[in-house]
């Protein structure tokens, strides 16, 4: 499919029962079709991809689901893992998580997983900001997955050293929420924004916020997850992902 073609075809079914997993540098998430509360389970650095993938299975017996939303710290291309995590263990690479999950698995990028989620239209650019710096914008109804965390932003230093949890420790809090408006002010601007959301955990650490700039909510992942397959409460609302074109709304 043309990835710039948005589908015209029968949407997928109502009943579709979805598992949404946000994998983050601090907790792995996890929240299924009509549940009300995420299950957070810590992460960290030595969490590779067949370590997540047990624990998903261990914390989710029970559960009923028949699809899988996976929102991976990192570049996705083809629906996979193009490199290693920044603030994770290894093996994610080649991984098949459709066959570990014994269920049709969709990977998106986690910062794209929740623009999706955020999403009202217009041109919209999400900044994550949690262990990383995760972003990702929507211009009318195109999703386009970014990586600005590792460019230089000063001192030699990246947004993400500046943004992320490194940065908010380093700099202490006041310092941290400064160059929070000020690169929310420089991406907005270079990029053409017509709205910047300013999701991750760290978000809620922020006293004001930037000209332009909402709060995404927590649900956002798991709405942006449901999205993925075609479920969702929001819209109508036409958004390209790449190879996977989706109408979202009933």
């Amino acid at each position: 499919m043309d990835q710039t073609s948005r589908t015209k075809s029968v949407p997928p079914p109502k009943s579709l029962k979805v598992l949404v997993v946000d994998v983050g540098g601090t907790n792995l998430k996890m929240r299924a079709t009509g549940q009300k509360d995420a299950l957070k389970i810590p992460s960290g650095s030595t969490l590779t991809a067949s370590k997540a993938v047990n624990l998903v299975k261990q914390n989710t017996r029970g559960w009923d689901f028949d699809r899988i939303s996976l929102g991976y710290p990192g570049p996705i291309i083809n629906g996979r893992p193009l490199r290693e995590p920044h603030n994770l263990g290894g093996g994610w690479v080649g991984f098949d998580f459709q066959k570990a999950f014994g269920v049709p698995v969709k990977i998106i990028n986690d910062a794209a997983m929740q623009a999706l989620g955020s999403y009202k239209g217009g041109r919209m650019l999400f900044l994550g900001l949690g262990t990383g710096l995760g972003s990702a914008m929507i211009v009318d109804g195109v999703l386009e997955p970014m990586e600005l965390a590792h460019l230089l932003y000063k001192r030699g230093k990246t947004y993400e050293d500046y943004l992320g949890l490194r940065g908010l420790q380093r700099l202490g809090k006041k310092r941290w929420r400064k160059h929070v408006a000020k690169v929310t002010k420089i991406l907005k601007t270079s990029l053409g924004a017509d709205y910047v959301v300013l999701g991750g955990g760290n978000s809620k650490k922020l006293k004001e916020l930037p000209p332009g700039a909402q709060l995404g909510a927590n649900e956002n992942a798991f709405l942006g997850g449901l999205r993925l397959w075609g479920q969702s409460t929001r819209g109508p609302v036409i958004v390209d992902i790449g190879s996977v074109s989706s109408k979202l709304g009933a």
